[in-house]
């Protein structure tokens, strides 16, 4: 695994969540309570973008069903969703946010929206 810079800490303020890339690999990098967290940016029910959610107390809300993740293990904690998005490590250091992808998720490109015909 290794360590990407996706983010200046001051693009990702308390509460809220935003959209990055690792190379090809798009995540959602969501601050709660001053902690970052980082996860795939595509709801497990209908593909809807993460990083156009809030931020509840549960964890990471879905804008489109009110779906809600666990920020920590990615398991949903509120339907419609039943399976669980994915979760990546992730590191603050001198005002930098890098998250902990393989040359697998990067290659992948990571959860994304499910193709037409699918």
């Amino acid at each position: 695994m290794e360590y990407v810079r996706v983010a200046r800490s001051g693009q990702v303020p308390d509460g809220y969540v935003r959209r990055f890339f690792a190379g090809e690999l798009e995540i959602a990098v969501a601050r709660l309570r001053g902690k970052p967290y980082a996860t795939s940016n595509y709801c497990t029910h209908l593909d809807c973008l993460l990083s156009s959610g809030k931020l509840v107390d549960e964890g990471i809300g879905c804008s489109c069903h009110g779906s809600v993740f666990d920020l920590e293990t990615g398991e949903p904690v509120c339907p419609p969703a039943t399976e669980p998005i994915r979760t990546y490590p992730v590191r603050e250091e001198d005002g930098e946010i890098f998250v902990g992808v393989t040359e697998q998720d990067v290659a992948e490109g990571g959860p994304r929206r499910r193709k037409a015909g699918r």
